[in-house]
């Protein structure tokens, strides 16, 4: 039966009847008392770790894991739940086999399993043996073959499954399509944002949706709480098989187990869903809601969305726009750089398109001040030069005529020179004279040295020279000829002081722009060359990853001259955004 906890309490009491009424609710709800506040994610973890994460949120441990028969990697999020029932029993959606949880109160904490449905016949219901009332319902109505799945966002950001489809939005069965028609359906779950989960799910729905249903209302009597009918033939389960045994004490029909029908020459294998006993004097009266379709949260809650055709149209992320822009020189070798960032929270680019002009080249001046240095060319070889040789020729200058040419005129003065003793005496001798006849004699005369001490005064008064120049010609002769020059081996050194230049301060364009430019996204060439352009789509250029979706994290755009310019851009994003990260500030 169970471990259950009671809950309301109603008293009555009169004449003919004192009665109190007990609400009672299994251990389970104990998981409604605690919530998952805020946001959290659980990508590619097994089952295990996920069913202990969310477990791991109760104040009062009341439950642990127990047995766990699967190990599946599927994509999990969770935000602001009420509860920690409805986010465990989601955990198997995904999966396309059968499952149960099970329990076990006898222990504490108490224990939760999931374990894989058994498909083998636990028990049988006979018409005419233990069966009082039979309805059978086959209801085609509800044959889903053709599904389209659509997870979180809206519009164009709404998440399909075409990128983990083949590029097809859809799944179907041919079977059942050849047998019932294309039945479609749109199935909208807005709490999956991983392409790969929601096609798990929808998968595990085809499987269900694809046949009619077919369900039995049974009233029945439960002979296996009969003591006296012991003694009769009946189907017995050792594990995991059936036996026919006799005699033996009836076989309990377990929920969820499969469960043989016949009704006369028909025979159904269906599971029990749920099990109703109104008194429990008589445990034996019990009716069976029984179905070929074994019914989780999963199949219930679409089932309510496709009968109530709920449209869920809350907003689940917001489109944004950004726009970078960026104004910078570039030439031949320096191209203009426009980085930018797609985040990790950005769950779609929409559009990524460039914007941009080519303008003359723009230069800005200041005063730069520099110190002294030596500053040496490089050292060059000496050599011999010679010019073109020149024929010689005559020249000859132009006539003159003459003319009288008058210095200046210079001031007289006195000049006095003086003179000095040489000899000690001078003696003079004269001879007899020849003619006429006189009588020869001689004279001699000496003279003492000191009288020839002596000096002499000239005055020359001021005047001037003049001279007469007649009309005349030059001739030259210069025969042929060449120079030859040799430079040694040498260098240059000069000193440059301690300096500064005052620049007159402006702006300063070029009067000429470049032909072509070109343009690169993460090393990937586009293929556009003008100097200008509007709304240039960039996004079959951006790095990708494996499934076709831009990466997320640093990216570049490089535009590139084939001369001197100045480019203005401009970079307009629209992203797709569903923040799970950050603070409010």
């Amino acid at each position: 039966m169970g471990l259950y906890r009671i809950m309301p309490a109603e008293t009555r009491k009169s004449a003919s009847d004192e009665s109190i009424t007990y609400e009672c609710e299994h251990v389970l709800s104990t998981l409604l008392d605690d919530v998952i506040e805020g946001y959290h994610q659980f990508t590619n973890y097994n089952t295990s770790y996920v069913l202990q994460s969310i477990l791991d949120l109760q104040e009062t441990k009341h439950w642990q894991l127990g047995e766990i028969e699967f190990e599946r990697y599927f994509h999990y999020s969770f935000e602001n739940e009420n509860g920690l029932l409805a986010p465990l029993l989601s955990i198997p959606q995904p999966f396309n086999e059968t499952y149960e949880f099970t329990f076990d109160t006898t222990v504490y904490p108490w224990k939760l399993n999931l374990v894989k449905s058994s498909n083998d016949v636990k028990a049988e219901i006979r018409w005419g043996h233990d069966m009082i009332d039979f309805s059978e319902v086959s209801d085609p109505s509800e044959i889903v073959n053709h599904i389209i799945p659509k997870g979180s966002g809206e519009g164009v950001n709404q998440l399909t499954i075409e990128d983990v489809n083949n590029g097809v939005r859809y799944l179907e069965n041919a079977a059942s399509i050849s047998e019932w028609g294309k039945r479609k359906y749109i199935w909208i779950d807005k709490r999956f944002d991983d392409a790969s989960t929601l096609k798990e799910n929808a998968q595990s729905l085809l499987k269900q949706w694809k046949d009619p249903k077919i369900s039995f209302d049974l009233n029945t009597v439960d002979l296996s709480v009969l003591e006296e009918e012991n003694d009769e033939t009946y189907f017995i389960q050792h594990d995991q098989t059936i036996e026919v045994e006799s005699p033996v004490k009836p076989l309990a029909r377990p929920l969820n187990g499969v469960t043989r029908i016949i009704v006369d020459d028909k025979e159904y294998e269906a599971r029990i869903i749920s099990e109703d006993i109104a008194d429990l004097f008589n445990e034996h009266d019990v009716s069976y809601e029984i179905n070929n379709k074994l019914d989780d949260i999963a199949t219930t809650q679409a089932n309510l969305e496709r009968k109530q055709q709920v449209n869920e149209a809350y907003s689940q992320g917001a489109t944004n726009i950004m726009a970078i822009p960026i104004q910078d020189n570039a030439d031949a070798n320096h191209p203009l750089i426009l980085p930018f960032v797609i985040d990790d929270d950005v769950v779609n680019v929409n559009t990524l398109d460039l914007w941009f002009e080519t303008k003359e080249f723009r230069a800005y001046s200041t005063t730069t001040e520099g110190g002294g240095a030596i500053v040496k060319s490089t050292k060059g070889g000496g050599g011999t030069t010679e010019s073109t040789t020149s024929g010689g020729s005559t020249e000859a200058t132009s006539s003159s005529g003459g003319g009288t040419s008058k210095s200046t005129a210079n001031g007289g003065g006195s000049s006095q020179t003086t003179s000095t003793q040489s000899f000690g005496e001078l003696s003079v001798e004269s001879e007899p004279p020849t003619s006429p006849d006189h009588d020869g004699h001689r004279h001699r005369v000496v003279m003492d040295g000191d009288y020839w001490n002596h000096s002499h005064s000239v005055d020359v008064p001021s005047h001037s020279h003049s001279f007469s120049v007649p009309s005349h010609t030059h001739s030259v002769n210069i025969p042929s000829h060449s120079h030859n020059v040799t430079i040694p081996d040498h260098t240059h050194e000069i000193e440059l002081p301690d300096h500064s230049h005052d620049v007159r301060h402006e702006i300063v364009t070029l009067n000429e722009k470049p032909s072509s430019v070109q343009i690169k996204v993460d090393g990937n060439v586009v293929s556009f060359s003008n100097t200008s352009g509007d709304r240039i789509d960039l996004s079959n250029y951006i790095e990708k990853n494996n499934n076709g979706k831009a990466t997320r994290g640093k990216h570049e755009i490089e535009i590139l001259p084939n001369s001197l310019a100045r480019i203005e851009a401009n970079l307009v994003l629209r992203l797709f955004i569903r923040s799970h990260i950050g603070t409010t500030i």
